[in-house]
Order: structure tokens, then C-alpha cells, then sequence
């Protein structure tokens, strides 16, 4: 069995990978890469060299693992796909907003390829969607070469990790993974047997966590910040990625509600994308597993989520919570246009990050920067003075790089392969590892490159 990278840049972006042997061929997640634009954000998917493909896993629904699959299938119509029924959904929704995307930058930035697909494919390629269940094996090409099984990896909604049999060798690939519980999703319950392969997220690699931190005291950290901040009449914008950290803000707020540690009547707002994928969230608060079961957001919380109560551009009133997209505050979304139109300069208003945001990105440029800097939203407007608070919270949807290394030493794989981190955050791994796991031999896959499993 071989395995190869078909990411075309090193890190965290378009996340591809190939499992084949000579007589069938599986790919693993068809990302879009975040920071690179047209062909440079598709995977090297002609490094898969015309062979036709049995089938293509999804692991989970954020565009860096399924951002081009229509473009995939264009080249391999055959190929099923095979994903989680959560997300499906989501990515069928992700998609079509990413269509959007591509047509407004078309015509902003002049970028002639966009876009890369239309929502007319989206609505045939659904046909090639086969969802799977989790912890139940399926094969993943007719012959039964490959048989895969899908473990809950507890990133977001609907995400797996996926253990792949071929030949008496069992290789594990984990996707996104979190094994802690977070305020919805509960942990990655992933099998702990040897492998012969991992294939492994890292992150975090470069992130020591503070080891006084509780997830319960960050939290309540967070409701006191937002107390505060409703207290003085101000209003707080909590940056959040549509997908996954909404729904995890949202169940925060609606526990410091229940127990008073924020006013009861306090608005909140979410709208556009979210309210989207919050409509999925909800259709599987029965059978997914997470926490606050048969909780459906909006219908059990009091929310302004851009329903037939409110139309038109969300209003900016004071003594409201407003958790919008995107949640890296990239130019002309609603988290951007808020901050940039009342919330950063004014002293009585809160600023709170819950989640990543690259350097280069506006959310990134606000947590650098201190009171009183000058600071550029969006090139098209004047710069914009930081005079409120901010805040930055640890709730990350991907594990600890020392929860990631503990299972790593559980499953105690022959062969490493570290994916999906910077250059800082897999050198950390291979040195603990390397050092743990001597007899294990530690890889960083260069795309392109074949590697014997």
C-alpha cells in the first residue's frame, strides 16, 4: 500500500492525501487552501496520475477538508464519496456559500477562474454522496480491497476520524480532532489498538497549553467579560466561524443564561451562514452525539437569527451580544463591518475572540495590537483606533498537541505521518515522538512523494 500528500503547500490549507495499491485507490479530504486563491488553493490532484479513484472520505465539513470537491469529481465523476450524514449537510451548505465567495472575488479582485464550480453541480454531485454511520465498516471500493470505519473525532458537528484495513495493515487517519468535551461536542472517542500508519493532525504543535487551565473557568471567564461589558451598556461582537463555533458560543450563552451569570433578557444576534448551519445543528440534536441533547438552538433559545421576525442588515443596539461571521473578520463580512463601524472605537464596547485568527487576517491584526493603534479593516475604508476591550479566550475545536501525543503513544504506529500543521508545530512532534517512540519512524510527507506502508 502507498500513501501520498497531494497538498500543494506545506501546513495547514488543502488537505488531500491517496491511499492506493495496484488494483484500487482512495483519496482523503479535498480541502481548499485558506490563503491562496484560484488553482494555487486547489490540491495536486494530477499527482494522482489518471488512475481512476474508488472512492474520496470526507472527514469533516470545514473548507480546508471538502472546499474542492466538486472540483475533484469533475475529474473522477465515478468516485463515491463517503462521509458522515452531518456532514453532508454541511457541506452541501459550506459549498454553495463558497460559490458566492468565488463570484463576488471574481469580480472584486478580477480572479478570472472563479468559480471554481457552480451550485448546479453541487445539486448533481449529491448523487455521489454515500453517507456512512459511525463505528460501522464499509467498504470502500467494489472489489472490498479497502474497508473503512468512521470514529467520532469531536471537532464539529458530523466529524470523523477514519480507520482504514487493506492487506493485513491498518492505517488510522485522523482528520480534525478534539478529545476534549467542549460546551456541544463531546470528545473523539477514537479506537486505541496498534496501527501500522497514522496519519495526524498537529495543530497545535507549537502550543503549550497553560497548565492551570479549566474549561469551566474560561467559560465562566468569558461570561463575566460579557457581563461587564452589558453592565456599562456597551455591546459585545464575539467573532465566530460560522460552523462549529457559533453553535459552541451559543450553548455557552445559553448555560450563563440558566444560571444568571449574564442577564436573561440579554439580545443576541447571529445571522447569515450561521443561522444556516444552525438550522442543521438543530435537525440533528436527537441523534448526534453531543451534549445538551434534543437542545435545538432556535427553538429553545430567545435569538435574533435573521427569521421572518427580523429582515434586512442586522441593527446595532446597545446591551447586545452579536456573534457573527466571520471569525477572522475578514473583509466585507458582518464580524468586520460591526467592528469597524462602531464596535472598535468605542470604549463602552466588548471585542472577544473564542477561536483562531490567522496573523495577516483583521482578527489577527486586532489581537497584536494594543489601545489607542490605528488599525486597517478593510483597505477600502480609513483606518479605524482600538479604544475597546478585548479579549481573547481559549476554546479551540483542536485538541492540545499533549492530548494529540498521548494518543499518538497509545496507538504506537509503526509508521508517523504528520499533516496539517506548520513547519514549528510538526517539528515538535517529531522530536517527541522521535524521542518516545523510537522504533516508530516519523514522516513528513512531501507532496507528491510515494511512501510504502
Amino acid at each position: 500500500m502507498i500513501f501520498k500528500s497531494l497538498c500543494r503547500h506545506a501546513g495547514i490549507g488543502a488537505n488531500s492525501y491517496v491511499l492506493k495499491t495496484k488494483t484500487a485507490q482512495v483519496v482523503l479530504d479535498a480541502g481548499m487552501h485558506p490563503k491562496h486563491e484560484g488553482s494555487e488553493a486547489i490540491p495536486h490532484y494530477e499527482f494522482l496520475d489518471g488512475r481512476t479513484v474508488d472512492s474520496i472520505i470526507i472527514t469533516h465539513s470545514h473548507l480546508d477538508h471538502v472546499g474542492t470537491l466538486p472540483v475533484f469529481l469533475q475529474g473522477q465523476p465515478q468516485a463515491k464519496v463517503f462521509m458522515s450524514p452531518e456532514t453532508a449537510e454541511l457541506a452541501t451548505a459550506m459549498l454553495h456559500n463558497s460559490v458566492n465567495v468565488m463570484q463576488a472575488k471574481r469580480i472584486e479582485h478580477g480572479i478570472a477562474e472563479y468559480p471554481l464550480f457552480e451550485h448546479r453541480e453541487l445539486d448533481e454531485i449529491e448523487d455521489s454522496f454515500e453517507t456512512r454511520a459511525i463505528e460501522r465498516p464499509f467498504d470502500l471500493d467494489p472489489e472490498g480491497v479497502f474497508r473503512g470505519t468512521f470514529h467520532d473525532a469531536g471537532h464539529i458537528l458530523g466529524s470523523v476520524g477514519v480507520t482504514i484495513e487493506c492487506e493485513d495493515k491498518k492505517v488510522f487517519y485522523t482528520g480534525d480532532v478534539n478529545f476534549e468535551h467542549s460546551t456541544l461536542q463531546k470528545g473523539a472517542l477514537f479506537p486505541e489498538g496498534k496501527v501500522d500508519a497514522l496519519i495526524v493532525e498537529t495543530t497545535r504543535g507549537e502550543q503549550a497549553r497553560d497548565p492551570k487551565y479549566d474549561r469551566k473557568n474560561e467559560e465562566n471567564e468569558f461570561a463575566e467579560a460579557i457581563k461587564n461589558v452589558i453592565g456599562r451598556k456597551g455591546s459585545v461582537l464575539i467573532p465566530v466561524f460560522a460552523m462549529g463555533k457559533t453553535q459552541e458560543v451559543l450553548g455557552m450563552i445559553h448555560r450563563f443564561k440558566a444560571e444568571g451569570l449574564i442577564p436573561k433578557k440579554t439580545p443576541v444576534y447571529i445571522g447569515g451562514l450561521s443561522t444556516k448551519m444552525t438550522q442543521v445543528y438543530d435537525r440533528f440534536s436527537t441523534t448526534s452525539r453531543r451534549h445538551l441533547p434534543n437542545f435545538r438552538f432556535l427553538k429553545d433559545m430567545e435569538l435574533e437569527a435573521g427569521s421572518k421576525k427580523r429582515k434586512g442588515p442586522i441593527p446595532f443596539h446597545p446591551g447586545c451580544i452579536y456573534a457573527l461571521s466571520s471569525g477572522m473578520m475578514s473583509e466585507k463580512t458582518v464580524s468586520n463591518n460591526f467592528a469597524r463601524q462602531g464596535v472598535l472605537e468605542n470604549a463602552k464596547h466588548g471585542l472577544f475572540f473564542v477561536g483562531y485568527a490567522d496573523p495577516e487576517t483583521p482578527g489577527g491584526k486586532i489581537r497584536e495590537a494594543k489601545q489607542g493603534d490605528s488599525i486597517v479593516l478593510d483597505p477600502a475604508y480609513p483606518p479605524v483606533t482600538l479604544n475597546c476591550e478585548t479579549r481573547i479566550f481559549d476554546f479551540s475545536g483542536h485538541s492540545t498537541r499533549e492530548a494529540i501525543l498521548n494518543y499518538i503513544l497509545k496507538v504506537a504506529p509503526k509508521q508517523c505521518f504528520l499533516v496539517h500543521g506548520d513547519d514549528g508545530a510538526v517539528a515538535w512532534f517529531k522530536q517527541e515522538i522521535t524521542r518516545r517512540l523510537p522504533n516508530t519512524k516519523v514522516i513528513i510527507p512531501e507532496p507528491g512523494v510515494d511512501y510504502v506502508i
